[in-house]
């Protein structure tokens, strides 16, 4: 089991209180995390990557056991204790301003 914590206004468009768990099968990855979150819920599609390019929105981050993997290629390991559910696959909402 997998557990992911979304920002706020994922958590409002999947309607659901706090961090959701998926299943996976096979490798833990950011992809896989990914295509995993967007199949159970499918309102999230095209909100956290790109529906063409598949890449990460501009301010989305995601993190993982303190380490930022916004940069990471999305087909790398993640963590042991991402795929044990010990720590939570963090989506973050990047903040811009002036």
């Amino acid at each position: 089991m997998i557990r992911v914590n979304l920002p706020a206004h994922l958590r409002t468009l999947a309607n659901v209180d706090d961090e959701v768990e998926i299943n996976l099968h096979g490798p833990v990855t950011q992809r896989s995390i990914l295509d995993a979150l967007e199949a159970a819920y499918p309102m999230l599609r095209g909100t956290i990557r790109d529906h063409v390019t598949q890449q990460r929105r501009p301010f989305l981050r995601f993190f993982a056991c303190g380490e930022n993997l916004s940069l990471a290629p999305p087909d790398a390991a993640l963590p042991e204790a991402i795929a044990t559910g010990d720590e939570p696959f963090l989506i973050v909402g990047a903040i811009a301003g002036g």
